[in-house]
């Protein structure tokens, strides 16, 4: 550990007392309920760039602001917006089917847990995933500067996806996001909140990993 990780830690350290001391904690719940969209866009606009952060400094071995940074957190605000919604409409959509007994596991909260996590992430998840990748590539060429007009196809042509596809969708699906929401959806629906917050300083991390890893790949 070195000192300039000192304020990444610290920052990191400050946000999680705020959301586990019961004041700030019941506060943040409470904003976030009156507010849910808002509260969406600020806890992912924050967390998911700190472990953007992170992954930029376990690859490159220093700490470096990403560029256009400020558009990167406007899509992660946005894809925090998003996943308030699918939230709701996976849950709900598990449990009415689970009633109407279209899914096995009645009465079972551990079923409801497991079956919205994996249908959810095999369905929203490669989806969201392919939108930010796709989103931070074109503002990586667009800082890169060396294209006059940026097309959909030239950020096409730029991604890595044989690694997305093996290391993002094979592996953190099935391996962490599917056991990691699970145990999200095993909470009651207020602290839920409180676990995609520090889910998505991971979310940032691998999606940030496997790009930085694919292009040092592409490089060697």
């Amino acid at each position: 550990m070195k000192k300039t990780d000192i304020p990444w830690g610290l920052t990191l350290f400050a946000l999680a007392f705020l959301l586990l001391y019961p004041l700030t904690r019941d506060l943040f719940i409470g904003f976030t309920s009156a507010h849910t969209y808002l509260g969406g866009f600020i806890k992912f606009a924050i967390l998911a760039t700190l472990g953007e952060l992170l992954a930029i400094r376990i690859v490159t071995g220093g700490w470096t602001m990403p560029k256009g940074v400020g558009y990167r957190m406007v899509v992660w605000g946005f894809l925090g917006m998003a996943i308030v919604l699918v939230f709701t409409i996976y849950s709900s959509g598990v449990g009415s089917a689970m009633e109407r007994v279209l899914l096995p596991g009645q009465d079972s909260a551990l079923a409801f847990a497991f079956l919205t996590s994996t249908i959810m992430n095999l369905t929203f998840g490669p989806v969201m995933m392919v939108f930010h990748r796709i989103t931070d590539t074109y503002i990586d060429l667009r800082y890169r500067g060396n294209l006059q007009r940026i097309r959909l196809a030239d950020v096409m042509e730029t991604i890595d996806w044989r690694g997305f596809y093996s290391f993002v969708l094979c592996k953190t699906i099935p391996l962490f996001w599917i056991p990691a929401h699970t145990i999200t959806f095993l909470v009651a629906p207020e602290y839920r909140v409180l676990l995609a917050a520090a889910l998505s300083v991971a979310l940032g991390l691998i999606l940030a990993f496997s790009k930085k890893k694919g292009s040092k790949s592409g490089a060697s």
